[in-house]
């Protein structure tokens, strides 16, 4: 669809169709000029309104089309709104519910302007790490002011209408209609009289400066770049918006153009728009359509109420779904409400929280020590200890009470979902949910899919991974999964490096200056050292051959386990997180290192970034492979929101295709010559090696 031209009388009615927000496409951009022309050929037609169908104006440029010719063939959005100014009568924008990006500047170039209450303006360019293409920069502080303009660009946050409107001295909108119901009469009302004014009143005629100037526009560089240290964009909307108070409009124009080209093809950019398409991709499971049927979530159930069970019970709550927590002991039911008590009591405190929420979250919660009182729970999820006989246990209750339809989840991070379907008669209604701890705060949610998990059961876990804010990403059925699977390695190498000469203060320093929230050690600190420690006694068993530095387990023996014991990697004082570098460990690392006879060398950063990122890179090259993931962009989207994964680098498989997959490559085989090191795990992987030897890219 495109835009539909309706003659009310005397006025012509140019409405954008291109659901769901009226994306300005190819078509769309096409039938507004088409309808321009109509309108102005049309001696019965003396004014003309521009509007939008559904639930937006516009919200700007059309994603489906990013990156495609579409996106560039003319008319481009600069040729429509420079065809909407030259009209030769006058053009009323009728702005409602969305406003954001090129649909703001579609409306800037309108002749008068019309808002519905509760509209979202913005223009979020600088999300995608751009700045505003077709005008923004130039035209929205001439109607607001410099201050509140530069404030929108360089933040992309949206605003409300009636706020904007309430601005003294604003000249964004003409008139605020009284509804959104009222909106389009009034707009042809508008439109009517203002039918003969002339010249017709253009933005690009309005003064813009600021009164501070030079002083200003210092202090707005200095906020901005302690802010977005890793991202070019904001700094330019800066600049883009000084360029409005100092150079002539057409020449401003050019200098927001020169700045949208030159970011577009920056890395930080391409990282925040393959992040912007991987975000709406991830919850796309290619056999299994959009229009699935889902199973209804009314009453949700968790098992467990230690640390997991609340932060994930906290997260149905938020959404306003009733949980029932169930526990063995009475005890342990009391700590867990006790927990979740103070969670929501320091959001109130801090004031992210209003009191009555609170309670009214509280009161959706209620507690169990009977499997019986879980009969009526559309979703169950387990929550309990990892270990296959606990989960046993579990699985075998729940498949005699739950009742037909419901779901069966497990929070597992590494256990065989296969296996646990197998515990009940209903292997299709039994699914992974492997939440990330905090629960209630990290955004990442694995939903792993067993051979036999129905279809409509992912449809519904997808969905309501949506109702409660979470990114939901589709896992097979691997020993940890995708996350899991892939941090192993990077720990193993991470271990590798204490052997031959690092610290581990040198490695998370190395590691968190390349971006990362935090480096390998700090992490096992924060997780508890005994996690991993469990791990690996596991894969001794199993995977005899599999070589593991020692220095992991040494830690353990002496009993440090990270922040909960007040010793790790690192020393902890009472009460603080903060990371002090233990003479111990260092003792205990080169004592390790005597043993085995290894001199130690000095390790260069650049080493140590590109052994662990590159350790993530080829596993997840042997996930994609094995189908455990369906496509690159999914695993770039577990490590961003679940691991902590530099944002402005995109995920480690779009770092691997900005660097170069011949260079990987090339890398992978140096490390495969150290004799310290795992020369079989640096095999490239038949996926990567592939790609590279043709000249490909993971996304």
């Amino acid at each position: 669809m495109s835009a539909e031209y309706q003659v009310h009388g005397d006025v012509a009615v140019i409405t954008l169709v291109n659901p769901p927000v009226n994306g300005l496409g190819y078509a769309t951009r096409l039938g507004i000029t088409k309808g321009l022309a109509a309108a102005n050929a049309d001696a019965a037609v003396k004014a003309i309104v521009i509007t939008g169908a559904g639930k937006a104006f516009s919200g700007g440029a059309d994603i489906k089309e990013f990156g495609t010719p579409k996106a560039l063939m003319e008319p481009n959005l600069l040729s429509v709104i420079l065809a909407v100014e030259h009209a030769d009568k006058p053009v009323v924008a009728a702005i409602h519910s969305v406003c954001m990006g090129g649909g703001l500047e579609l409306a800037l170039g309108c002749h008068y302007r019309i808002a519905a209450p509760g509209c979202s303006v913005a223009l979020p360019e600088v999300k995608l790490g751009l700045v505003p293409g077709a005008g923004g920069t130039q035209r929205l502080p001439r109607v607001l002011g410099v201050e509140a303009a530069l404030n929108m660009i360089a933040t992309g946050e949206p605003v409300k209408s009636e706020v904007l409107a309430a601005l003294p001295g604003q000249k964004l909108f003409d008139k605020l209609a009284a509804s959104p119901e009222s909106l389009a009469e009034e707009a042809l009302a508008l439109a009517r009289s203002v039918s003969d004014v002339r010249p017709l009143p253009l933005v690009r005629h309005l003064p813009c400066k600021h009164p501070l100037g030079d002083a200003y526009f210092g202090f707005a560089r200095n906020m901005v770049q302690g802010m977005a240290k890793n991202f070019p964009a904001p700094g330019k909307c800066v600049d883009a918006v000084e360029a409005a108070t100092k150079q002539k409009f057409e020449q401003g124009m050019a200098t927001e153009r020169e700045f949208f080209i030159n970011l577009m093809w920056t890395p930080e950019s391409r990282a925040l728009r393959h992040i912007f398409a991987a975000e709406r991709a991830a919850s796309k499971i290619p056999d299994v359509p959009e229009d699935t049927p889902k199973r209804e979530i009314r009453a949700v159930a968790v098992i467990g109420a230690g640390t997991m069970g609340g932060g994930i019970a906290m997260n149905f709550l938020n959404a306003g779904l009733p949980v029932k927590m169930l526990e063995m002991k009475q005890e342990a039911l009391d700590r867990g409400l006790a927990t979740i008590r103070k969670n929501y009591e320091s959001q109130v405190k801090k004031g992210k929280l209003k009191a009555d929420k609170y309670e009214q979250r509280m009161a959706l919660l209620s507690t169990t020590l009977d499997y019986a009182d879980l009969k009526d729970a559309d979703l169950v999820i387990e929550a309990v200890f990892e270990e296959l006989g606990v989960k046993q246990a579990v699985f075998q209750a729940l498949d005699r009470v739950a009742k037909p339809g419901a779901i069966l989840a497990s929070n597992t991070s590494t256990l065989d979902v296969n296996k646990i379907a197998a515990f009940t008669e209903r292997p299709q209604d039994v699914v992974g949910m492997h939440f990330f701890s905090p629960a209630n705060v990290m955004k990442l949610l694995e939903v792993v899919r067993g051979e036999k998990t129905g279809k409509d059961v992912l449809a519904t876990v997808m969905a309501l991974a949506k109702k409660i804010k979470k990114t939901a990403v589709v896992s097979g059925v691997c020993d940890g999964f995708i996350g899991n699977r892939m941090i192993e390695q990077y720990s193993r190498q991470a271990g590798f490096l204490l052997e031959e000469g690092a610290t581990p203060e040198q490695v998370d320093k190395a590691v968190e200056k390349f971006g990362f929230a935090m480096g390998p050690f700090r992490m096992g600190d924060l997780a508890g050292n005994d996690i991993g420690w469990a791990i690996r006694k596991r894969r001794y068993v199993e995977k005899p051959g599999l070589k593991y530095s020692k220095t992991a387990d040494l830690l353990c023996e002496m009993g440090r386990f990270g922040q909960k014991t007040g010793a790790g990697w690192y020393d902890y004082q009472a009460g603080k997180r903060d990371a002090i570098p233990s003479q111990a460990v260092v003792d205990m690392i080169e004592q390790h290192r005597k043993a085995l006879g290894i001199a130690p060398r000095k390790i260069a950063d650049d080493e140590i970034v590109q052994r662990l990122v590159y350790s993530l890179v080829n596993e997840a090259a042997h996930i994609l492979e094995e189908g455990i993931a369906s496509k690159a962009s999914d695993i770039d989207m577990v490590y961003l929101t679940g691991y902590g994964f530099p944002i402005h680098r995109g995920g480690p498989m779009l770092y691997a295709d900005t660097v170069g997959l011949f260079n990987v490559v090339q890398s992978m085989q140096r490390f495969a010559k150290n004799p310290l090191d795992d020369a079989e795990f640096w095999q490239p992987a038949p996926l990567l090696a592939r790609l590279a030897a043709d000249g490909k890219t993971f996304n």
